[in-house]
């Protein structure tokens, strides 16, 4: 792992391969956000901010956010339980352990992972997503899900994963920031044709459905930081799903699909304004 030095103010860093990454820490990334609210300490202050922010005018963005990693955990031990070892987890995010890698190797130490991101920060911490099992292998690739051919004909990704066999493709809380322009919905079913039968999707997405009027001013400040939000319905949500078989509960707020003992009770849908669903490829 490469570290920081002074040029721009100590933005630039070394990737694993040695190249020179701009970190872009004078404005927000939802990645970094995202991290402030589980508590991590990969975040600088325009993302603090922007963070703070978002949680005055929607106090429970740090519930929502460990609901939503609550929810990767849940989903990930059940399909390695089920058989599936090989993972494509799309915007993946700051590393906060346990990954998706540890927890499916948890279950399965053969299970294969690659992770991808957009944001050059994860690509800088990517080392800590690479700690695999002997038995099993992970691998990185610095992509943009709104651009899926990068991310299906990447060399990584091949030498990591066997495409004629069932993958769980996972875009946990990552569609929302994929607004109507770039067709969120055309990129998933690009991801889903690409998949064999047997494959899974595993999906979180952020609502309005709930609490209107929060989640729309969270969207503000999202949009005023630089990163654009677009929450859809219900509906909208289980469009993605089209074609393939939800697994029970079906679509429900995060925290309500198979809640296990970690799974706080008194949360209500209206603070995790978050939709959830695990859905098998026919």
């Amino acid at each position: 792992m490469g570290h920081g030095n002074d040029h721009e103010g100590g933005t630039m860093t070394t990737g694993g391969d040695g190249a020179e990454i701009d970190l872009q820490l004078h404005r927000a990334h939802s990645a970094r956000m995202y991290d402030y609210f589980l508590g991590g300490t990969t975040n600088f202050a325009p993302d603090r901010e922007a963070a703070g922010q978002a949680m005055a005018v929607f106090p429970w963005a740090g519930t929502a956010a460990r609901a939503n990693r609550a929810f990767m955990h849940r989903s990930t031990r059940v399909l390695a339980g089920t058989g599936i070892a090989q993972f494509l987890d799309i915007g993946t995010g700051i590393p906060t352990s346990p990954n998706l890698h540890e927890v499916a190797q948890g279950v399965n130490p053969r299970a294969r992972v690659v992770y991808t991101d957009n944001d050059p920060i994860v690509y800088a911490h990517a080392q800590a997503l690479l700690h695999s099992t002997e038995q099993g292998r992970t691998a990185y690739v610095q992509a943009d899900v709104r651009d899926p051919e990068a991310i299906l004909n990447s060399p990584m990704l091949h030498d990591t994963l066997d495409l004629t066999r069932p993958v769980a493709l996972s875009l946990v809380a990552l569609l929302h920031f994929v607004p109507g322009s770039d067709d969120a919905h055309a990129v998933v079913d690009r991801l889903k044709r690409a998949l064999p039968s047997g494959s899974a999707l595993v999906l979180s997405h952020g609502t309005r459905d709930f609490a209107p009027a929060e989640t729309a001013r969270v969207a503000q400040v999202y949009t005023a930081a630089g990163t654009a939000v677009q929450q859809r319905t219900r509906e909208e949500i289980g469009r993605f799903f089209d074609g393939w078989r939800l697994l029970d509960p079906g679509l429900v707020a995060t925290h309500r699909w198979r809640p296990d003992g970690d799974t706080d009770p008194t949360v209500t849908d209206a603070q995790i304004s978050a939709y959830a669903a695990v859905a098998v490829k026919p």
